[in-house]
């Protein structure tokens, strides 16, 4: 498990890119605020690396911000290396379910793909409301090893081992593992300019 230093580490690091993003976007507190429907006293608690943000709550920021949550997690590198290798991977622990998620994809290829994995516990449990409405963000869901139950707006879907999900975000996503073991899966999302209708 990680140490206090290396989380607090992560938080400053993680609260410098929201606010690198919220700056050129143009926004401000008030303006993320009112998107992402959080306080602007917590968006700054955030962006001075003072609170640890939840999977859910960085959802909302991102939507405001209208980019992945992956984007948020992605490496400041450029190096265009096409390889990545696992122990120069970012990785990430949501401090309210425990879902460990690690990014995948070689920073600074200019390739629209970005590729997540994840193992999400037992008994986890996140929901993201808002929708991506500011870019399209298509997502496909791939479980490598176990089971998820995965609800796209109203439709409800349980996914084993080798099932596959294709989605738009463009509304509210829940993930759940209600089974005894961790679920291992990978996120792939490809991301365009253009507005959602």
């Amino acid at each position: 498990m990680e140490s206090a230093a290396l989380a607090d580490n992560l938080d400053i690091r993680l609260g410098r890119r929201l606010k690198a993003m919220r700056t050129a976007a143009g926004l401000t507190l008030d303006e993320l605020a009112g998107r992402a429907g959080i306080s602007r006293a917590m968006i700054s608690r955030i962006e001075r690396g003072e609170s640890s943000p939840t999977a859910a709550l960085l959802g909302r920021l991102c939507a405001g911000l209208g980019i992945s949550l992956a984007a948020v997690f992605a490496d400041d590198r450029r190096s265009g290396d096409p390889l990545s290798r696992a122990a120069a991977q970012p990785v990430w622990r949501d401090p309210a379910s425990g879902y460990l998620r690690r990014d995948v994809t070689p920073p600074g290829t200019g390739s629209p793909v970005e590729i997540v994995d994840v193992t999400f516990p037992p008994g986890a449990d996140v929901r993201f409301d808002n929708p991506w409405t500011m870019r399209t963000i298509d997502q496909h869901v791939w479980v490598l090893d176990g089971e998820l139950e995965l609800t796209v707006g109203a439709a409800a879907h349980r996914l084993a081992t080798g099932d596959c999900l294709h989605m738009r975000l463009d509304g509210p996503i829940r993930f759940r593992n209600t089974s005894g073991r961790p679920v291992r899966y990978a996120v792939v999302l490809t991301m365009t300019d253009r507005c959602l209708p």
